[in-house]
């Protein structure tokens, strides 16, 4: 059964439409990945998942319910989960507030504070000190963490790589790939279309706001999906 899947999805920014008609899905247990170029629409379409943008009921269905236009709170304890671009920790927070900030919806699963600091050491090692005063590599990975405090079952992960030196999203992305093997479904949003393809078992090319291109990962054309991409 189709954990997620979109139908004729539009979303808007007031009177500005930044996504057309987006027809998408991804089954339990898949890694999606969704590239393009800046401005594509590639957050906004993971923002109308989140209920971050309204949009009409049944444009949005998880698990069989029909999810759009739901509050982002409601929408959290259905099981979705967003890591944002930029992480948007709590600066005034330590790591450990942050983190725990997660949870606040009890949502029954396997992560919790130790799991989540089994697979960063590092911040526990830091999780006294307040969450602007770590890495970028390290608030990315107290917002993965944070993310995984609410025990998702579809995890949303908006431009990981941004800023980061490849050194440490290599990291980042080991990490992923060990939440997919707890069985997390991911969508994975990215410019850097080597790393999401590499993890991803299918793709969305996103190109001013729509579908250019979709196709196995495994088995794929890049330059097709480079021209997608830039709709050359």
């Amino acid at each position: 059964m189709t954990l997620l899947e979109t139908h004729a999805l539009n979303a808007f920014y007031g009177d500005f439409q930044a996504v057309f008609n987006v027809d998408f899905h991804i089954d339990p247990g898949e890694s999606v990945a969704i590239v393009g170029a800046n401005g594509a629409g590639k957050t906004t379409f993971l923002r109308a998942l989140v209920g971050m943008l309204r949009c009409a009921r049944k444009m949005i269905i998880f698990d069989g319910q029909p999810v759009g236009g739901r509050a982002a709170h409601d929408v959290v304890r259905f099981g979705i989960a967003m890591v944002p671009e930029a992480r948007k920790l709590f600066p005034s927070l330590t790591v450990e507030e942050n983190l725990r900030i997660g949870g606040y919806v009890k949502r029954q699963g396997n992560w919790n504070l130790g799991r989540v600091y089994d697979l960063f050491p590092m911040l526990q090692e830091r999780r006294h000190i307040p969450s602007n005063h770590l890495s970028g590599g390290e608030q990315q990975m107290a917002a993965i963490g944070r993310a995984l405090m609410s025990n998702p079952r579809l995890l949303l992960c908006d431009e990981l790589s941004l800023g980061l030196a490849p050194v440490v999203v290599r990291d980042i992305y080991q990490c992923l790939g060990e939440i997919a093997k707890e069985g997390t479904t991911l969508i994975i949003v990215e410019q850097d279309m080597t790393q999401a393809l590499a993890l991803a078992d299918r793709f969305y090319c996103f190109q001013e706001g729509r579908v250019a291109m979709t196709g196995s990962a495994r088995d794929h054309d890049r330059d097709a999906i480079i021209a997608a991409y830039f709709g050359v």
